[in-house]
């Protein structure tokens, strides 16, 4: 009976492990996914920066008549909105998950920790 409870309480702790590998393995996908969203938004950010800049900030001056500066000054309010908005994305993303923490797998633990400490009743 001691090698079955002993056994038992073995294969408890190895599942319980188990839980909480896979728990911090999600979320570190998901951390790793909202990074990658951001990095690529800056990477878009970046080459659209250098890609567009002239051609709109002349455009637009062109268009309305203004001086150059003024579409230049236009172009990088746009750009920072933009940035802007990626950056509160990938803010979300790590906010909503948190520290990769096995919250459930160390639930799990003390409530095993608790049923099998002698003369602990307090739970």
């Amino acid at each position: 009976m001691v090698f079955e409870v002993s056994e038992r309480t073995s294969n408890l702790i190895r599942e319980e492990i188990e839980l909480a590998k896979t728990e911090v393995s999600e979320k570190v996908t998901t951390l790793a996914r909202g990074s990658a969203v951001g990095i690529a938004a800056g990477v878009f950010a970046f080459l659209a920066l250098i890609l567009l800049m002239n051609a709109f900030a002349l455009g637009v001056s062109s268009l309305f008549g203004w001086g150059y500066w003024a579409g230049y000054l236009l172009e990088g309010v746009i750009f920072i909105l933009i940035a802007a908005g990626a950056g509160y994305f990938a803010y979300n993303s790590f906010e909503k998950t948190g520290a990769p923490i096995p919250t459930e797998a160390i639930e799990e633990a003390q409530k095993t920790k608790a049923l099998l400490t002698p003369g602990d009743e307090s739970s």
